[in-house]
């Protein structure tokens, strides 16, 4: 029950900070490349971190998170406004490296991927080249299956 009852907070409050993030906050220091990937809740619901993910360099991450944690405190009130609970979870905002993780593992994965294949070119251009013969017909001894009989049934 607890599960459910986190998960459904923490969905309402990655709704609630992406809203603000791209309507209600005007800070141009906000990059509008800026996103909510996920919203982490403690088990007893009293921090709610969220990680943002910002396109473009790593000085465009740090000014929007600049942005962001000045306006903290106005996107804690909207979070608060919106929630119906007794005790508002507080919002911690991070910066999501993840997705730029991953970017960089993908890149290192094609470029070995790149350099396996050109060895492998590079083995099948040096081997020598066998003439390959085109596959043979098997012989057709047998009359075939769907010739018609004297009394027109086909077998």
């Amino acid at each position: 029950m607890a599960g459910f009852r986190i998960d459904k907070m923490a969905s309402i409050i990655r709704e609630i900070v992406s809203d603000a993030i791209a309507n209600k906050l005007s800070d141009p220091r906000i990059s509008p490349f800026a996103s909510v990937t996920r919203v982490e809740m403690s088990g007893d619901m009293q921090i709610a971190n969220v990680f943002i993910s910002v396109l473009g360099e790593a000085a465009v991450g740090r000014t929007t998170m600049a942005g962001l944690e000045k306006a903290s405190g106005r996107i804690q009130r909207l979070v608060a406004r919106e929630l119906s609970v007794r005790r508002c979870p507080e919002v911690r905002l991070l910066l999501d490296e993840s997705l730029k993780k991953a970017e960089q593992a993908m890149r290192i994965i094609d470029a070995a991927l790149r350099e396996d294949l050109g060895d492998q070119i590079g083995d099948e251009t040096d081997a020598p080249q066998t003439p390959t013969e085109p596959p043979t017909e098997p012989p057709t001894d047998s009359p075939s299956r769907m010739e018609p009989t004297g009394d027109g049934v086909t077998e």
